[in-house]
């Protein structure tokens, strides 16, 4: 939508009918007050944080905005996203909820050891929504996120005249092509997003972001990410890898069945089968996607917890596979 007004207020709004602009340009002011109010959460949050020492990276949402359009309130999202390591989360959630947010993970859910599938905050009354995420919350990487690796290499963002501590710029590409995979690309936004970052940003170490890619089994999601950007937008597959992306027939062939999906933009979902072999194939096949299948299908979240926050583990790593597959199999 950011976009769409963007591109329309350069004519002038030719040929627009009045009732159209104004509907688009309401909802333009109400994105932007949103945008600044989570600015003022993230500010507030951070502050917070390093009164604790705990140390926090921007993800996503407003910083894929600014990297990707120049605008942290142009790109719609619903929630700021923090990557921590996971020792420091139980103090991040004791001053998450210090600062008036409603905790969705309990402390004893915390303190049992459990992991969800993120540290979801909300503030009562409004629609400002923090997740916190740790390795462990970030499952859908095929190996485990190497967080020491992400700190060494972060860099900041300057957000409302604020340097917000963010992902490298290749680790924040990475991350959105794993992202994307995660959900099917079913969205042309993510698409859109990596398009925009690969324009946008030549200066992108394209080695080091296949190194980055390489050592969490990852290398195909980013090959895909980067084809399907050609595929729907034009934007070429950058020469640095072009040799090694398009040699990848796998990749081309995921490719394919996202454009077959991607117009049903999430309102029909592919079928347990479907959904298991195109997990497989993205985590890179017999090997790597054995793996990636394994690790998704038995790392737990609150949905498989029971008997409170200290269940047996074991019982809800094999209850899982069969809640996944009432919740995905025909009738699901």
């Amino acid at each position: 939508m950011g976009l769409v007004a963007a591109r329309l207020m350069e004519t002038g709004f030719a040929d627009v009918p009045a009732t159209a602009r104004d509907q688009l340009q309401a909802r333009m002011r109400a994105q932007q007050l949103f945008s600044l109010s989570m600015t003022a959460e993230l500010f507030a949050i951070l502050d917070a944080f390093q009164q604790k020492g705990i140390e926090s990276l921007l993800v996503k949402g407003p910083v894929v905005s600014q990297l990707a359009y120049g605008d942290p309130a142009i790109r719609s999202y619903v929630d700021l996203d923090l990557l921590l390591r996971q020792e420091d989360i139980l103090a991040a959630s004791r001053a998450m909820v210090g600062l008036g947010f409603e905790a969705d993970v309990p402390e004893a859910a915390i303190l049992a050891g459990k992991i969800p599938g993120e540290y979801l905050f909300a503030r009562h009354g409004t629609r400002h929504l923090v997740e916190l995420h740790t390795p462990g919350t970030f499952r859908y990487y095929p190996r485990p996120m190497r967080v020491n690796d992400l700190y060494a290499r972060h860099r900041c963002v300057a957000l409302d005249g604020k340097e917000i501590p963010t992902l490298s710029l290749e680790d924040e590409f990475l991350l959105n092509c794993i992202h994307g995979a995660k959900h099917f690309w079913e969205r042309l936004m993510w698409t859109a997003d990596i398009a925009a970052l690969v324009v946008r940003h030549p200066e992108i170490d394209w080695r080091q972001t296949h190194q980055a890619a390489r050592e969490v089994g990852a290398a195909r999601m980013l090959r895909v990410g980067l084809l399907l950007s050609e595929a729907l937008l034009g934007v070429q597959v950058p020469e640095a890898v072009a040799a090694n992306v398009k040699a990848d027939s796998a990749a081309k062939e995921l490719v394919r069945q996202i454009q077959g999906w991607a117009p049903y933009a999430g309102y029909m979902a592919p079928p347990l089968v479907r959904r298991a072999m195109f997990r497989w194939r993205m985590g890179g096949g017999v090997f790597g996607g054995t793996g990636y299948l394994l690790r998704l299908s038995l790392s737990t979240t609150e949905d498989d917890w029971s008997g409170g926050q200290r269940g047996s583990r074991v019982l809800e790593i094999l209850r899982r596979p069969f809640r996944l597959i009432r919740k995905y199999g025909p009738g699901g």
